[in-house]
């Protein structure tokens, strides 16, 4: 009989100090949970703000198309910072981002339309094929130019922060604190939907690449480049209507 209550009196005490250990792990296993399901949030992210199609998207295509996918992946990584980085002003200072790009709207347009209208300019008129058998023959097959075209073309597009802003508030990340220990997955986790997202569209246009003519792949690059201007060109023309129109102040 002594024997038996020992023995429930050993379980009664394995049983408390098990039920004390899940108490306190539960919380743990939740906030795992929760980081989990963010770091897919902030993965969406980046596949979403990379989706659409805007002059970025336009030059990763026509690099893609000319040059191959090295070229295509290089120039998809330099929208990928840019990515990052306006993820990393969504966390810490959205508020602050917003007012900013608000009192200064005009001034960011002007300036935004400018830099896109030039990058474009030089797409459509440039020979993508001539520069390309130099750097062949120089024994280098993709430029740091392409990367820093598409970064120059993000930071300059305006309209690129404010995707990311609502991509943040409808998959319900908001600011965080800089001690918050979510805040690095989260953003390593933007980025690599960012990168995975350029890495597959790439691929697929390399591989649609063999099947154009030299000519064909040309007049793609002129197109994409008109493109480009013209959006360019837009985000020139709406700065300008506020200041002129709207008796908005450049300063």
């Amino acid at each position: 009989m002594t024997a038996k209550i020992l023995v429930f009196s050993i379980f009664a005490e394995l049983n408390e100090q098990i039920s004390i250990f899940v108490g306190f792990t539960k919380p743990i296993r939740t906030d795992v949970d929760s980081m989990f399901l963010d770091i897919v949030k902030g993965f969406a992210i980046g596949i979403c703000a990379s989706a659409p199609v805007g002059p970025i998207a336009i030059l990763v295509i026509q690099k893609s198309l000319s040059k191959g996918h090295k070229a295509g992946f290089i120039t998809g990584m330099g929208a990928c910072v840019v990515d990052t980085v306006f993820s990393i002003i969504a966390i810490f200072a959205l508020a602050a981002a917003e007012k900013l790009i608000n009192d200064h709207r005009e001034l960011i347009l002007l300036a935004g339309g400018f830099v896109v209208t030039i990058l474009g300019w030089k797409m459509s008129t440039s020979d993508p094929f001539r520069k390309l058998k130099a750097r062949e023959n120089s024994g280098q097959a993709i430029s740091v130019t392409d990367f820093i075209q598409a970064v120059a073309m993000g930071l300059s597009n305006p309209g690129a922060i404010f995707v990311i802003f609502a991509l943040f508030a409808f998959f319900g990340i908001g600011p965080l604190d800089r001690s918050d220990w979510r805040v690095a997955p989260i953003i390593i986790s933007v980025s690599l939907g960012s990168a995975f997202y350029w890495f597959a569209v790439t691929w697929l246009l390399s591989h649609f690449r063999k099947r154009f003519r030299l000519r064909t792949i040309l007049w793609i690059n002129r197109l994409t480049g008109a493109i480009i201007v013209i959006i360019g060109l837009g985000l020139l023309g709406e700065g300008l209507f506020r200041i002129v129109f709207m008796g908005a102040s450049l300063f």
